[in-house]
């Protein structure tokens, strides 16, 4: 069994498929309930976030599993498979592993280092995990990506750039105003990128949000939240966005809109009643964009949209750092799956040892039938000579079959092994399943072995 990843990111697909694709986390659940009804998937996982919408899951067949979790997603978003398979990307496997620590380690993120992502990754896994749909690939999978994640974090520099795209924008903005503080702020979107402006603004000292978005209830339900906490909002619909202009000082533009929302005649008409040097600054973080290019000519409008963000020297890790966590990713990456090679030799090697204590087992019963005057002494001295000569005999094979495996293409040295002494896969199943002990008990009592072998 295997992972496979299905996601739809913003390297793949404009801000509109990700809002449509957009998920909380009874829905996430909902999902993945729908996931694990099939026998082709047996463990599953949502990451998503407002960059990304990612389903892990550990699949008893490629193909299936892909045609499994693909009808799933369009029924649950509403969009058709064709619509969704255009836009979504496919990891199996090592790349399945390589692609989740990279996003752990924020390498895939709109900015690289951002660190947010390695939070939404443990509250993915956490989730998942409280309802129980990981097993033991999916928890050994998400607790080393954390890992790889912390370790990138703390070993190189790519943190230094390590905020949101939303948080950079606004780095942006108030060195161009100076300061956010008692200003007044229009949010175009309210969905979670847009929460996420809000909330940035909120602790920059913003005095007032226009909240404005296509659907009123929305814009009022994010309103009513910023009440909440005490910041003076008013909700909108897209027909007031002249009006929002004209009362802002920053405008964060983030919808799901696949053409601009916030045209040149709307700006002209926002701006024209503002005095002759009053600055705006617009923030434009949708994929496609929200505000027409044409409204960075105006005087006093400066645009900052998401090449602008990616280019700022803030929110780009140093090409040094970068490459560091890349090397990181690449070692955890190989070092992970070695573990997990050697991890699937662990019950064919099992399954002979268990193999061998039977054989030992039996010959000692057959030697007490045939001498039985042998005194217990003897008998005891004959059992310990047998079963030290087959684990010595064992041992050289058994600890070399486990570095063998850990190289890629191993595993068809567990599969010589069980042709040589023809092991029945019914006993390497019960090793897997946990029904039969990792280490017989009477070969264990035979002389000291390596580090490995202990391990066994």
């Amino acid at each position: 069994m295997s992972v496979l990843l299905f996601g739809v990111s913003h390297r793949s697909a404009p801000v509109s498929v990700l809002e449509q694709l957009s998920t909380d986390e009874a829905e996430q659940a909902k999902i993945i309930e729908l996931l694990l009804q099939s026998s082709l998937v047996t463990e599953a996982m949502v990451l998503s976030t407002c960059n990304r919408v990612e389903v892990y899951a550990v699949v008893d067949a490629f193909h299936g599993g892909l045609s499994v979790i693909g009808s799933v997603l369009s029924e649950r978003s509403g969009m058709s498979l064709h619509d969704l398979t255009k836009y979504a990307y496919v990891r199996y496997a090592e790349a399945a592993v390589e692609h989740l620590f990279a996003v752990a380690s924020g390498l895939d993120s709109a900015v690289i280092g951002e660190a947010q992502v390695l939070g939404q990754v443990r509250r993915a896994y956490t989730s998942a995990e409280a309802h129980q749909t990981v097993g033991r690939t999916l928890h050994e999978l998400s607790q080393r990506a954390l890992s790889v994640g912390k370790r990138v974090h703390s070993e190189t520099g790519i943190d230094s750039a390590g905020a949101s795209v939303v948080s950079v924008a606004l780095d942006m903005a108030t060195s161009k105003l100076t300061s956010l503080t008692g200003l007044t702020a229009a949010v175009i979107g309210a969905g979670s990128m847009g929460a996420l402006a809000a909330a940035h603004l909120t602790r920059a000292g913003i005095a007032r949000i226009e909240v404005v978005n296509r659907s009123l209830p929305r814009a009022e339900r994010m309103v009513e939240n910023l009440k909440a906490q005490g910041v003076d909002a008013a909700a909108h619909t897209l027909d007031d966005i002249a009006v929002a202009l004209g009362n802002s000082d920053v405008v964060v533009a983030c919808t799901g809109a696949v053409r601009p929302v916030v045209s040149l005649a709307d700006a002209h008409r926002g701006l024209m009643n503002r005095p002759e040097h009053h600055q705006l600054v617009i923030c434009d973080l949708g994929m496609p964009r929200d505000v027409d290019s044409a409204i960075a000519g105006l005087p006093g409008v400066h645009m900052i949209d998401m090449d602008r963000i990616q280019r700022e020297p803030s929110a780009r890790a140093a090409a040094s750092d970068a490459e560091a966590a890349r090397s990181i990713v690449a070692a955890e990456v190989a070092s992970y799956l070695a573990g997990q090679r050697m991890a699937e030799v662990t019950p064919t090697v099992t399954a002979l040892r268990q193999r061998a204590a039977d054989v030992v087992e039996a010959e000692l019963l057959r030697l007490d039938n045939r001498v039985p005057g042998l005194d217990a002494a003897h008998r005891d001295e004959v059992a310990k000579t047998v079963r030290r000569v087959v684990d010595k005999l064992l041992h050289a094979p058994t600890v070399r079959v486990k570095q063998l495996a850990s190289a890629p293409g191993g595993d068809t040295y567990a599969e010589a092994l069980r042709e040589l002494f023809e092991l029945d896969p019914q006993a390497i199943d019960a090793v897997s399943a946990g029904e039969l002990p990792l280490m017989a008990p009477d070969l264990a009592a035979g002389e000291p072995h390596s580090h490995h072998d202990k391990a066994e």
